[in-house]
């Protein structure tokens, strides 16, 4: 974390010192909206970051071994497909979910099919294509991807397993 926070912190000083160069003010108005930004998503981050570490914490290891650990073999992986599937809300949400699962002992394969099902298959974004697109490809979209996420996850399983992250 220190490394991406380190380039992030620069590229924005950059692009504050750009800012005030200009002499307009775009500098003021960019940290205000910066600000606001931080406001709308600092409540998510609390409730994922609570729901990350409650998720360690209070669900015994011998269900997550069974259920989503590297011993529940493709049923772990079909878990993790429909649980991502599942997960509303953008990486504020899914991203410390997936974390506290993963620290908590689900398996690699199910992790990469959670947040493969999580970017691909989204069925909280169904609605809103629904509308947009229409019935016949949003159907056509979600029978097309959602084969990856398992994939993803046997893939991972099978040649990541044994690797410690």
């Amino acid at each position: 974390m220190l490394i991406p926070t380190f380039l992030l912190g620069v590229i924005a000083l950059v692009l504050l010192v750009i800012g005030y160069s200009k002499g307009s003010g775009q500098h003021i108005t960019g940290l205000k909206y910066a600000g606001l930004m931080t406001l709308e998503v600092l409540p998510l981050l609390i409730f994922a970051f609570i729901i990350a570490s409650m998720t360690q914490e209070l669900i015994p290891q011998k269900l997550i071994n069974d259920w989503i650990g590297i011993e529940s073999g493709f049923r772990g992986i079909l878990i993790g497909t429909l649980a991502g599937g599942l997960t509303p809300g953008g990486p504020f949400v899914s991203l410390p979910v997936a974390v506290g699962l993963f620290k908590s002992g689900a398996g690699v394969g199910t992790m990469v099919a959670f947040l493969t099902s999580w970017s691909l298959i989204a069925l909280s974004r169904i609605p809103l294509e629904l509308g947009i697109l229409g019935w016949k490809l949003t159907v056509i979209r979600l029978v097309c991807t959602f084969f990856f996420a398992p994939i993803a996850g046997v893939i991972a399983q099978f040649f990541f397993k044994n690797v410690k992250l």
